[in-house]
């Protein structure tokens, strides 16, 4: 029996078919007259990933992801990550270590094919720091957000992504913030305040993980409750096309366009501690806008 061929196209929903009586043969001049939309003859859906641009052929077959994609990837993370480490030892400020973060990020996306374009640079100040919260749909926001923000930015993730060598090392030396989800504490909003401080804008997911399917879960109240605290604007960032790259527990990786789009400045200065939650939600409510009209 011959394996069905892995494509990256989207997953089509399963149909179950139940026992029944064959269908009775139309008249000859109806099966002359009959036809079925392409779509429907074809049992394919007019999909988002042809106007994002993304591979409808398996450009990396299981050979290419593990001896070519991988490898690459090895190699970029430990070179420039111990470059990183290295300038972290006469440079606290971690702006050199930016670079080879941003060098990072343009050799993965490079190598595996993926076209970042980005939307709305003019509704901000390169010259302010923000908080830019965005949504999460895979592993690459992470690199696609360093390589198209023109901004000094570091990102408030998760410790677990600590543990990795090398991009563990450097997002720990660097100025990332690393936070223990289950007991967040103190040290994370002095972290926070010192980056504000030096002018450094921060990068966040508000859902806290990536989403499977697309859609948006619930943004967290505390990002910006951090955001009201020193009074920094928070910009909403739609993310939308990185699912299809590399989705979540899938290692297959798919060339295509991604798309950002920056939304207005939310200016956080007359806001209280208690208006995190309705902050949030006005966030969400815009990124929602975009991820809803694009999801597919």
């Amino acid at each position: 029996m011959r394996r069905p061929s892995r494509r990256c196209t989207r997953d089509s929903p399963s149909v179950s078919r139940t026992p029944s009586r064959p269908p009775r043969r139309l008249p000859r001049l109806a099966r002359r007259t009959v036809h079925a939309p392409s779509h429907i003859e074809t049992g394919r859906v007019p999909s988002l990933r042809r106007e994002l641009g993304v591979s409808r052929l398996p450009p990396f077959h299981w050979w290419r992801t593990v001896c070519f994609l991988i490898p690459a990837i090895s190699v970029y993370t430990i070179a420039l990550g111990t470059l990183s480490i290295a300038s972290s030892l006469v440079d606290r400020s971690g702006r050199f270590a930016h670079r080879c973060a941003r060098i990072w990020s343009w050799l993965i996306l490079a190598t595996t094919g993926v076209d970042v374009r980005i939307s709305g640079l003019e509704r901000v100040d390169r010259q302010k720091t923000y908080v830019f919260a965005a949504n999460h749909q895979s592993i690459y926001d992470i690199p696609i957000l360093f390589s198209a923000l023109p901004f000094e930015v570091r990102i408030l993730a998760k410790d677990s992504l600590g543990r990795f060598p090398f991009l563990g090392w450097h997002l720990s030396r660097a100025g990332h913030v690393l936070v223990d989800r289950r007991n967040p504490g103190a040290s994370v909003f002095r972290q926070v305040a010192q980056l504000m401080r030096a002018g450094v804008s921060l990068t966040v997911f508000p859902e806290g993980t990536r989403s499977v399917d697309g859609s948006l879960r619930l943004f967290k109240a505390g990002t910006f409750k951090m955001a009201i605290e020193h009074g920094l604007p928070v910009v909403p960032v739609a993310i939308h096309g990185s699912r299809f790259v590399m989705r979540k527990g899938n290692l297959m990786t798919c060339p295509g366009r991604v798309e950002l789009e920056l939304f207005d400045p939310i200016p956080t200065t007359d806001l209280s501690r208690d208006d995190a939650r309705r902050l949030s939600g006005q966030v969400q409510q815009r990124i929602a806008a975009v991820v809803e009209r694009t999801k597919g």
